[in-house]
This record gives C-alpha cells, structure tokens and sequence, in this order.
C-alpha cells in the first residue's frame, strides 16, 4: 500500500542487515535494500546490462556485482562503477517509521 506522499512499506526493519541484500517489492518493480554505516539504502534490483536479479549477486562494502556478467553498482546512489553495464540503477528514498521499512516509490535519480 502506498500512503499519498509515496511512500510503501517493503520490509519490517529487522530484515535488513549490513553486508546482506534483501529483495523486495515496489509498486510492482523489484528492489534491493540494504544497510550501509546504520543507513538502509534501495536501489533497483534488475542489472541496467542484462536482465539478473541484483540481490542474488555479491556484496562487498558498499558495491554489488551482478551475478551474470559482474557489472557493479553503488548500493547508496546506484551509480553504475564497472561493465559492461553503462546505465546506472534507479535509486529511491528510504525512511524508518517505528518497525517499518518505507521507500518512496519515485526514483530519485
């Protein structure tokens, strides 16, 4: 459900863990969450290179790597950081409300 401002619960905030990508649902698009330094970041779980699933990739840091041609992207911003890939991710607003995780279903790149 998303509220007037945007907003749609993803996960409870106990799913997401640093070092570890969780998947998730947004208005019918599939995202990849995780937490960075105590902040949860989500960006668009589909590799811009060829169709994979980000969030079954490797995480390292703050980078993930595709599973199927090791393109690698920002978790924080999605920025796209080695191909073949060339298109960054879209990355979207997060916010913690009580035990909800909340993304705001515009991207905001």
């Amino acid at each position: 459900m998303t509220d007037d401002d945007g907003w749609q619960r993803v996960a409870a905030r106990e799913d997401i863990k640093p070092g570890v990508v969780f998947a998730a649902n947004l208005a019918g698009s599939p995202i990849a969450l995780t937490e960075i330094d105590g902040e949860i970041f989500a960006v668009n779980d589909t590799c811009t290179h060829e169709f994979a699933l980000l969030s079954e990739g490797f995480l390292e840091g703050e980078e993930i790597e595709c599973p199927l041609h090791q393109a690698r992207f920002n978790m924080r911003d999605g920025r796209c950081l080695m191909g073949p890939a060339t298109q960054d991710l879209d990355s979207y607003e997060v916010k913690v409300a009580g035990r909800d995780v909340l993304v705001r279903a515009k991207p905001s790149t």
